[in-house]
């Protein structure tokens, strides 16, 4: 019996592909600016999305994407304006993410526990055909953004102080990268959830490092892994 000749399989397989690829792309430009966890960071602040999209009725994807977008620019305001407690207001930011999505699923009426662990955990098998044309789009759509200013992130992630030399606007290219991220964590929630999307954006990645030496290797090497 072939798995694929399942339609929930096929959209499974689809779904894993897009994210498998998108992910890792993001993934490159962090573990490079040395902001591993800014993934997890965005799926902690996206849960506080889904526990408001709970309690007001609204579709859970699209309020966890302006929650984890508002809480990128919060972190890179935090971050351009303090660097000596800007640790400690980004673990506030973070962990107060995930205890708001937690209490706010808790007021929402009805029991929103087993569909909360569904964003958190993801839920392959139950992946329709809507979440596989948003993941799809929102995979064109950064990579586009990435073909567009490829060049900026690489010089932010490299040295900010060489691309603010060299004319980068790098407080803007900054904001960029936190936000591809956000959106790539919140498309990821449905897949391979909250919890383990931002492992699959900076694993690969730190392991392809392993036996590579430059930023083109790496990035090709993952491609190849995924």
């Amino acid at each position: 019996m072939n798995l694929l000749s399942y339609d929930f399989m096929q959209r499974a397989l689809i779904a894993s592909l897009i994210i498998g690829l998108l992910a890792p792309m993001i993934g490159v430009f962090l573990v490079q600016r040395r902001l591993a966890l800014l993934g997890d960071g965005m799926g902690h602040v996206a849960l506080t999305g889904v526990g408001l999209a709970f309690l007001v009725g609204t579709q859970p994807i699209p309020t966890a994407l302006v929650v984890a977008i508002a809480g990128a620019v919060a972190v890179e305001v935090i971050r351009a304006r303090s660097r000596t407690v800007g640790d400690v207001a980004l673990a506030l930011v973070f962990y107060g993410g995930i205890a708001g999505g937690v209490l706010l699923a808790s007021l929402a009426a009805g029991n929103t526990s087993a569909t909360l662990s569904q964003y958190l955990f993801g839920s392959l098998a139950t992946v329709a055909v809507g979440d596989v044309v948003v993941l799809a789009v929102a995979a064109l759509l950064s990579f586009a953004v990435l073909a567009v200013f490829g060049r900026e992130l690489f010089l932010v992630s490299l040295d900010p102080d060489l691309a603010h030399v060299q004319g980068v606007k790098v407080r803007a290219i900054s904001l960029l990268l936190s936000v591809l991220t956000a959106v790539t964590v919140v498309i990821g929630m449905r897949t391979v959830g909250l919890l383990l999307v931002s492992a699959i954006m900076i694993v690969p990645i730190a392991a392809a490092q392993q036996f590579t030496r430059s930023f083109a290797a790496t990035a090709v090497a993952w491609m190849a892994k995924s």
